[in-house]
């Protein structure tokens, strides 16, 4: 995912954060030398951020570790986006349907121990939440959310594998141990639990401004033709704390906070 990184308030950790999928702002780089004048303008229809995307395997990379597919950038939305406060909690319009419903976790291929206990973790703090929508982990079988072990690239810790789909998840996610280097299993949860939620319809937190999370210059593309929905009992101050921010300190756990608790219960 982007980088997550740990808030303003928490500003010190601001120089180690890592991006959960590269919100460094290659920022400054010109995305036209890499995606086409077209797709930029699909990525910015889609209300996404268009600075930084890479073309990778099956469409394009956005804000650090998202995976518009090639499908999702010809398409044209037409629904909403879930919005907590001014630092929001995001979904997107398509969402796992068929509820309730049980989605199965597995690791494919060789991981370090410590992302056994990890996932574990991960899938404890959304179970916990007596959701509509559940995890379980599996060894064996096809799995709906298959975490594969991949180089992303320099600073690239995760990447989604896009959003929801005809009432079904993302087909997982890839991870980078590499990039992540660390044995920490509630970093590795939050990591772990971040990108699952990209593929369950969760936006990042920070979207309209990913500088509150990753530094740098305010961001903010706006809703696009998806709009934004306030959820009802949430603070409209900051969220220094979310599980979905763009970016992370290095080595913190950030398990679900009351207003994503609140985001999670409404979704699903």
């Amino acid at each position: 995912m982007k980088k997550f990184k740990v808030l303003a308030p928490l500003a010190l950790l601001a120089v180690t954060s890592l991006s959960l999928s590269s919100c460094q702002e290659k920022a400054n780089v010109e995305v036209k030398g890499q995606v086409s004048e077209t797709t930029i303008n699909q990525i910015r229809a889609l209300g996404f951020t268009a600075a930084g995307a890479q073309q990778v395997e099956g469409g394009v990379r956005v804000e650090g570790d998202i995976l518009l597919t090639n499908e999702m950038l010809a398409s044209a939305p037409a629904g909403e986006l879930l919005r907590v406060g001014e630092d929001e909690q995001y979904r997107t319009t398509n969402l796992v349907s068929g509820l309730p419903r049980v989605l199965t976790v597995k690791l494919e291929g060789s991981f370090p121990s410590a992302y056994v206990s990890a996932i574990d973790e991960a899938i404890r703090r959304y179970n916990a939440e007596g959701l509509r929508l559940t995890f379980r982990r599996i060894t064996s079988g096809t799995a709906n959310l298959p975490i594969t072990s991949a180089n992303l690239g320099p600073g690239v810790l995760g990447q989604s594998g896009g959003f929801p789909s005809g009432g079904n998840p993302a087909p997982g996610f890839k991870l980078s141990p590499t990039a992540i280097n660390s044995t920490n299993v509630g970093y590795i949860a939050t990591i772990m639990a971040h990108e699952i939620g990209h593929c369950i319809g969760f936006r990042h937190t920070d979207y309209f401004n990913r500088a509150y999370s990753c530094g740098g210059s305010a961001t903010n593309e706006g809703a696009s033709t998806v709009g934004a929905i306030l959820i009802p009992g949430t603070p409209s101050g900051a969220d220094p704390n979310s599980w979905m921010l763009a970016c992370v300190g290095n080595g913190v756990s950030r398990p679900f906070n009351s207003n994503d608790r609140v985001a999670l219960s409404y979704v699903y």
